[in-house]
């Protein structure tokens, strides 16, 4: 695995922006080989720092029948193997306190969910851990209101903090981005990412199954280069129609290089 210091130092230091891609869920090997191996190309084309995410559980979901995972040991090997074939960092989040210290044997960064944000021990247990730790805005906060989240990482003893805006609730089935919220978590000191596509969600929907406007995509991914985000997190499909999580707001896996590209000279533009 990547050392945390320097992969952080790598995040902080990015000449454009750094990416945090892959699919939603680990549905299998094969799949998790194939999209990783897909965005390691396009990303060293392009000369974009790369972390490849893929959630070993799913454990946040509407029904009981939905789809969780294929085992926590296997899929977490698989991130696994995705760090050592391809040489790239790896991401997955976690929602209890005893999964910090297994997740962080595989993987390179922990991510916290956004509606477990507030959850001071899942927190101090993933900063205990000396990884990177992604915490996501939950829907309810203001970007202010992260301060104090990073603050349990720091008292915990990581500094090594990632701060990620995926929207806030609009009504019950809805969310909107408030985009002064990313200057104003990049102000705390720590970089921060822009959850594309969790933005686009539909919640609540009376099927039971989160709808999504993944059209939107790229207004949205311009929007948050066009206001300094420092990463974006983007999931993404072979056929996100036939994805086990999250297909309705997921980007296809052939438009990702065309999305990068029009972001890199937006990013340019607003550097020159």
């Amino acid at each position: 695995m990547t050392n945390s210091n320097s992969l952080y130092e790598r995040l902080q230091t990015a000449d454009s922006f750094f990416l945090m891609a892959g699919p939603c869920a680990i549905e299998s090997e094969d799949m998790a080989l194939h999209i990783a191996e897909r965005i390691v190309e396009v990303t060293s084309r392009l000369g974009i720092p790369y972390i490849f995410k893929g959630s070993y559980r799913k454990a946040n979901r509407s029904r009981i029948d939905s789809f969780t995972g294929i085992g926590d040991e296997k899929a977490l090997r698989i991130l696994g193997k995705v760090g050592r074939e391809f040489g790239v960092p790896t991401v997955t989040d976690i929602h209890e306190t005893h999964e910090a210290a297994m997740a962080a044997e595989y993987v390179d960064v922990l991510q916290i969910p956004a509606f477990l944000c507030r959850q001071t021990d899942l927190i101090v247990a993933a900063a205990r851990t000396g990884r990177i730790v992604n915490v996501k805005k939950g829907q309810f906060l203001s970007g202010e209101a992260m301060a104090f989240v990073a603050r349990k990482c720091l008292d915990s003893g990581n500094s090594q903090v990632i701060l990620t805006e995926r929207g806030n609730t609009f009504g019950y089935t809805d969310l909107v981005v408030d985009y002064r919220n990313i200057p104003t978590m990049r102000s705390l000191g720590f970089p921060v990412v822009m959850d594309v596509t969790h933005s686009l969600q539909q919640p609540n929907q009376g099927s039971g199954v989160t709808g999504g406007k993944p059209e939107l995509i790229e207004t949205i991914a311009k929007a948050a280069i066009a206001v300094g985000t420092d990463g974006l997190f983007i999931e993404t499909h072979l056929d996100p129609a036939s994805a086990k999580s999250d297909g309705a707001n997921m980007l296809r896996l052939d438009l990702l290089e065309g999305l990068l590209t029009k972001l890199m000279r937006i990013r340019a533009a607003i550097r020159d």
